[in-house]
Formats: C-alpha cells, sequence, structure tokens
C-alpha cells in the first residue's frame, strides 16, 4: 500500500475520540446529503450512497441521523448550497497531496487550506498540478489477522472484478475499478470476508519515500489538513518509513 493509505489504516484500527467522531459523523452526513442530492434517494441505484451508508454504519452512526441526510439531500435547502471543490498542493519533501472539500463558503475553505498547508510546511498549488498523480480506484481493505489465507480472498475478488492486490504485514488491499466496487465488496462479505473499509480513493501512481523529518511533517500537515471541517478526504504519494507510523500514531 501507499504510505498514506497504511496510515489511515493504522488510524482507523486505533479508532477515535469521541470529539473527532463528532466531526467524523459531520463529514459522513455531508457525504450522504450529497450522494442522494446528486443521484437519488435509492441506494440500490445509487452506488455512491450505498458506499456512504454503510460506511456510516461501520462508524456507528446512528440510523436517524442517515435518515435525516438523505432526506436533506432529497430536498434540496442547505443540500444546495454545497459545492464539492478539490484543492491540490505539496508538501515536505515534495510529495503530492490532493484535498477533497465540501464547502458553503469557498473563501473561508481555501483560506482555511491555505493556511493548513503553509503551517505544515507546504504549499496550495494550482489546479491541476499534482492531480495527474491520482488515479480514481476502487479500494477494499481487509485484516487478515493470520488467519485469513490472501490467495483464497483474492480468487474471490479476481472473480467479482477486482484488479490489482498488495498485501502488506496482515492487510490486503483489493483495487477494482471505482463502478465494481460494491460488486467486489459484497462477493467478498459473501464470501465469509467482511471488509474492514471499501470506499472509492484516489490511488498514487507513484510514491516518494521520506527520511524521518520530513515524515513528520507530513504526517502533521495532513492531519492538520483532516481536521478541517470542510475537508472530507486527503490523499498524498508519501511513503513514510514504518518506525515513524508506529510512533506517530502510537
Amino acid at each position: 500500500m501507499a504510505g498514506h493509505s497504511k496510515w489511515k489504516q493504522i488510524k482507523r484500527q486505533k479508532g477515535v475520540n469521541d470529539q473527532k467522531r463528532g466531526a467524523e459523523f459531520t463529514k459522513l452526513v455531508r457525504e450522504i446529503t450529497m450522494a442522494a442530492r446528486n443521484g437519488g434517494v435509492d441506494p440500490d441505484g445509487n452506488s455512491r450512497l450505498r458506499l456512504a451508508i454503510l460506511k456510516a454504519r461501520e462508524g456507528n452512526m446512528p440510523y436517524d441521523l442517515i435518515e435525516r441526510a438523505i432526506t436533506k439531500g432529497a430536498g434540496g435547502g442547505d443540500a444546495s448550497q454545497l459545492d464539492e471543490i478539490t484543492y491540490e498542493g505539496y508538501g515536505p519533501g515534495g510529495t503530492a497531496v490532493l484535498v477533497e472539500a465540501m464547502t458553503d463558503n469557498r473563501n473561508r475553505t481555501v483560506a482555511e487550506i491555505r493556511s493548513a498547508f503553509g503551517k505544515g510546511g507546504g504549499n496550495l498549488g494550482e489546479a491541476g498540478s499534482v492531480a495527474w498523480v491520482f488515479n480514481t480506484r476502487g479500494v477494499v481493505i481487509l485484516n487478515l489477522d493470520g488467519k485469513l489465507d490472501p490467495d483464497e480472498v483474492t480468487l474471490v475478488a479476481i472473480d467479482a472484478g477486482a484488479e490489482d492486490f498488495v498485501v502488506e504485514e496482515d492487510v490486503l488491499a483489493v483495487y477494482a475499478k471505482p463502478e465494481d466496487l460494491e460488486t467486489v465488496r459484497k462477493a467478498l462479505a459473501e464470501g465469509g470476508y467482511e471488509p474492514a473499509s471499501a470506499e472509492v480513493e484516489k490511488v498514487p501512481s507513484t510514491t516518494v519515500p521520506l527520511a524521518q523529518k520530513e515524515a513528520l511533517q507530513t504526517l502533521k500537515l495532513l492531519d492538520r489538513l483532516e481536521d478541517l471541517d470542510d475537508v472530507q478526504k486527503v490523499y498524498s504519494n508519501a511513503d513514510f518509513p514504518d518506525e515513524v507510523l508506529a510512533t506517530y500514531t502510537g
């Protein structure tokens, strides 16, 4: 896995405190609302909404919050004021950073993101400056836990349309086309291999190995960006040393 993906997986396993959970719920509500607004309220016919609901349930979001978010998306109102924007920039060591945001105030959001880049030793770039580094792919993460045979899991995933696989330590990442993500996830779950997560992500085509100092700076920058209220997801092509990840997430 790319360094940032591995970092995100470690964070997911460690869980979040109540304050972070509240912020995560806010981001999930926005994603559900936008998915319902753009693709309709029927999860069976709206794969983005279906995956957003699945992620919300995995995060133990109360179902009434999910329903309200869908209703809000269907009815317009505040949802019609939200814009989806992608920002691009550079982190320490020349790493590429992609930031996906939803906002009702573009000026506020770009100011906060520019400030976060500056404080983190990076800088906000122009549109198109780093987007070419990333490909949009469906990514399914499974924890092998020393019990699952990765070869058996990948056979099930291949039959469902998966394209690529990476095993790192005790984690298997399954890659598929975005439109095949739900089919692959469902096939794995029905085969007894319950995924830890299934999301459409921006996957870097190349990574940048970082030394310890730059790795720590980059981790702090990514955290600072993810903590912004308007930011939904952050991607980077940074490749972090294992010892730095272990220390930072510990």
